[in-house]
């Protein structure tokens, strides 16, 4: 298991909508995502619109974007909220995604 930890910003004005939208992931994509080794995955808000995300990788953060890659449902997923974020350019969010290095941790 590898832990992983990365950021992202969405627009201040498409918060609210975003918000929505992760109460009410789709069925598939969340199937998808524990398919491909996304455990205990979360996404920390900032009132500026600045996103962390943590996930636990069955094996990498490389292997689990991978396995995303290959998912019909990713892809419309990640179509469908592009429009959310800043300073992606024409990637997909997922395309958009770095892994921060971990420096500290405790059990």
């Amino acid at each position: 298991m590898k832990r992983v930890g990365f950021t992202f910003k969405i627009e201040e004005s498409k918060i609210n909508i975003y918000k929505k939208h992760h109460k009410n992931v789709w069925p598939e994509m969340l199937e998808a995502l524990r398919k491909n080794g996304w455990r205990n995955y979360s996404i920390f808000l900032k009132p500026d619109g600045t996103l962390f995300g943590y996930f636990e990788a069955d094996k990498s953060f490389e292997e689990s974007l991978k396995g995303m890659e290959k998912e019909e449902i990713n892809t419309k997923w990640q179509e469908f909220m592009k429009p959310y974020f800043e300073d992606i350019n024409e990637n997909r969010p997922d395309e958009s995604m770095m892994e921060l290095e971990e420096v500290f941790h405790t059990d």
